[in-house]
């Protein structure tokens, strides 16, 4: 199966979206709305105040500065047009990229320790994922289809525990995630744990997951 960025070099698949070392956001948006057919929207971004890397909403205590979005209205921006993704990030190149959640997909998000304990565990069941990214505030989010929301809290009471006890949320309709390059400020960029490729192009039913994401979760407490 396909390595985690944890473990060795990960083998080149052609056609896949590479890693974005060089490109630009501009270029790397493009390419998810090309080939993954995702929505994007550019979020915030990084500006340089008396030395130091600030958000551009202006809050010096931004949570997730250059990495969230810059207007109420994020939603209706989102599209899965290259012309019109290219337009949006020519106006500001350095605009976060950001992937709505609750369109052609949903994400599960839990902490980094259980997201690594989780692929393992998936790696030995020999289950087909998703691409998953690996943010700097230490969250894992495994891409699987939409409807994830309306299905996780009885799933995870099938299995024994209250969805209030685990640290494992689903992202649908009204979220978002940000897509790697996409930098948390000083923290560092996102990255993929597991890569966009062909062969993951369709994505796993959140039942497929939540066993071994709720395991390594009531682990992780």
């Amino acid at each position: 199966m396909e390595e985690t960025i944890a473990g060795a070099q990960e083998t080149q698949t052609a056609g896949h979206i590479p890693q974005q070392r060089g490109e630009s956001l501009l270029e790397t948006a493009v390419r998810y709305a090309e080939q993954r057919h995702w929505d994007v929207f550019p979020g915030t971004w990084l500006e340089a105040v008396d030395g130091r890397q600030r958000c551009s909403c202006g809050d010096a205590s931004c949570p997730a500065p250059g990495a969230h979005p810059a207007r109420p209205d994020w939603a209706t921006q989102a599209t899965g047009s290259a012309t019109v993704v290219r337009r949006m990030w020519q106006k500001q190149p350095a605009a976060a990229i950001l992937l709505p959640t609750g369109r052609t997909f949903d994400a599960l998000s839990v902490p980094e320790s259980a997201g690594f304990l989780a692929l393992a565990r998936m790696e030995r069941m020999e289950l087909t994922l998703g691409p998953v990214t690996l943010t700097p505030d230490r969250r894992m989010q495994f891409f699987v289809l939409p409807g994830a929301t309306a299905k996780v809290p009885e799933l995870v009471r099938k299995l024994g525990w209250s969805p209030a006890s685990l640290d494992l949320m689903a992202l649908g309709e009204g979220a978002y995630v940000a897509a790697p390059p996409t930098r948390f400020g000083s923290r560092g960029a996102v990255q993929w744990a597991r890569r966009p490729t062909p062969a993951n192009r369709w994505l796993p039913d959140a039942e497929e997951l939540i066993s071994p994401l709720a395991y390594a979760c009531g682990r992780d407490r």
